[in-house]
């Protein structure tokens, strides 16, 4: 599904006004009737007498507000409307609807302060949000902030128009205070900020409406910004058939692992296994084989050279290549460690490997700290997957020439996930996978995906080795790098979902994720 930013909307809206000859009237009655019909449908699910209040604002979301209680109040519905302004100070649209509801008899408290809004709000089961639309940044003030923290405590039903009032609609961020609706009616397309965390845990249910704006405008190119639902991601997975054999399927080499760690190495393998990799092959320090050989049945594992502290030597680096180069598709990071003869290995691995790789964890570590990650990654010629958290992100790019905005800063880089996402791939020429609460993938075409499945419950250490395991299996059987990502992360929250509803987000661990992959897939 495609997504827009407030501006991207706004630019929509004008066009189809001066282009295609939609008033904007037109759509303000669109966009509100579609919010009156699924407030009457709950209204009819709650039963006779059910009581309505429309807190509306100053602009085009106020607008919309005045058009669902025209309609309800057309319906026979109980209907009231909480005014923040006064009526005279509304403009355009918003003022021909308000006084299309004044003149139809629509109930009107104006301007309307904390106490008038508590006292409707106790005869009241479903209130309309029109306070703000997506136009807002920075901290929401004044009589919008007023009713805003006044419905904190509402318990009845929030039908949201377009956006939860207080969320960024490009970001997701809470501008100070927000609305957190039940349901989010939002128009021709949804907006960014209503996928990501905090903004997608305020909006609900979100239902997306045609308001009549011209599908051109909304099928552009320039809008590059998705949503993964089930069918882009079944859409991506590599074919099978049924006489393939395991050489079809792809083979793994899966590098990780130390001393503490050999987890990190047997989740990820096995998760390139479980992805429909043919053969799986753990690269491990040597002293911790016999460990992986006992923990692991499917997956081969390769000894390789290793320091006095049982983790990766330089010495590694030639054999590994060597065993490397026979397979499709390497993945390195997980569990290794940050001593510096691995942090060497891995860098020169990541060099003088010439097939498509996935780097994760203390393979993007090494990296990190002035040792040249943003080039020497940009550098690889072939396919390259890097699946960092916020903070291994940060990291990396922290004093590199030509640096964005948010290097070294996981909380510039929290506060527009999408963009930062955009930013590395572009400056990495690769995939970038951005982890945490709605994963966004990005290649450095300008393409971001917003993942949509996942929970809590897999904020657990070794969540991201399956991952890492997952990508890489999917490579291996012919996906792209960005299809290979985008169905990877996919499928891995959907696994952490249904072991969630089986398990509880609370109890379950990344193994279970390993456990209910099989069961995503199908």
């Amino acid at each position: 599904m495609r997504l827009a930013t407030a501006e991207q909307m706004r630019h929509i809206d004008s066009v189809a006004t001066r282009e295609y000859a939609v008033p904007g009237v037109v759509l303000m009655e669109n966009a509100g009737r579609h919010v009156e019909g699924v407030v009457a449908a709950l209204a009819a699910e709650i039963g006779p007498g059910t009581r309505v209040l429309v807190i509306a604002g100053k602009g085009n979301n106020g607008g919309d507000g005045f058009v669902v209680a025209r309609h309800l109040r057309n319906r026979g519905i109980d209907v009231r409307v909480c005014l923040l302004p006064r009526g005279t100070e509304l403009v355009g649209d918003a003022a021909l609807n308000y006084e299309m509801a004044v003149k139809l008899g629509v109930p009107i408290v104006e301007p309307a302060d904390a106490e008038t809004i508590a006292a409707q709000l106790d005869r009241t089961d479903i209130v309309v949000d029109a306070i703000l639309g997506t136009g807002i940044h920075g901290e929401v003030t004044g009589p919008a902030r007023v009713a805003i923290e006044t419905l904190q405590d509402f318990a009845g039903l929030i039908v949201s128009v377009d956006i939860p009032s207080g969320i960024d609609a490009d970001t997701g961020a809470v501008c100070g205070a927000a609305v957190r609706a039940d349901i989010t009616v939002t128009f021709g397309l949804a907006k960014t900020g209503l996928c990501q965390a905090p903004g997608s845990g305020h909006a609900g249910q979100v239902e997306v409406v045609d308001i009549s704006l011209p599908r051109p405008l909304l099928e552009s190119e320039t809008l590059r910004t998705f949503l993964t639902e089930s069918s882009d991601a079944a859409a991506k997975l590599p074919p099978r058939w049924g006489s393939m054999h395991k050489g079809d399927a792809g083979r793994v080499f899966v590098i990780a692992g130390s001393e503490g760690m050999t987890g990190a190495a047997a989740m990820s393998s096995e998760a390139a296994h479980r992805s429909g990799a043919g053969l799986v092959t753990v690269g491990v320090p040597r002293s911790l084989n016999d460990i992986l050989e006992c923990k692991i049945t499917e997956v081969m594992s390769l000894p390789l050279p290793e320091t006095e502290e049982r983790c990766f030597s330089r010495a590694a680096l030639e054999p590994a290549l060597k065993f490397a180069n026979g397979c499709e598709v390497a993945a390195i990071g997980p569990g290794l460690g940050t001593h510096p003869e691995t942090r060497a290995f891995v860098r020169e691995f990541v060099r003088d490997y010439e097939k498509p790789l996935v780097i994760d964890a203390d393979g993007l570590n090494a990296f990190a700290d002035g040792a040249g990650g943003p080039g020497l990654i940009a550098a690889r010629d072939a396919a390259t997957v890097i699946t960092p958290h916020p903070g291994e992100l940060a990291r990396l790019f922290a004093g590199a020439p030509s640096a964005p905005h948010w290097a070294g800063s996981i909380a510039a880089i929290q506060a527009n996930r999408v963009e930062a996402a955009r930013e590395a791939a572009g400056h990495l020429d690769c995939v970038v996978v951005l982890k945490g609460a709605g994963t966004v993938i990005a290649d450095p075409s300008g393409q971001a995906w917003i993942n949509s499945t996942g929970n809590e419950g897999m904020a657990k250490g070794g969540s991201g080795d399956v991952l890492t395991g997952i990508i890489a299996g999917l490579l291996a059987g012919g996906a792209t790098p960005l299809d290979a990502a985008i169905a990877g992360v996919y499928y891995h929250g959907l696994a952490g979902d249904l072991a969630a509803a089986e398990l509880g987000a609370r109890g379950m661990i990344a193994g279970d994720i390993l456990r209910f992959l099989p069961k995503a897939w199908q």
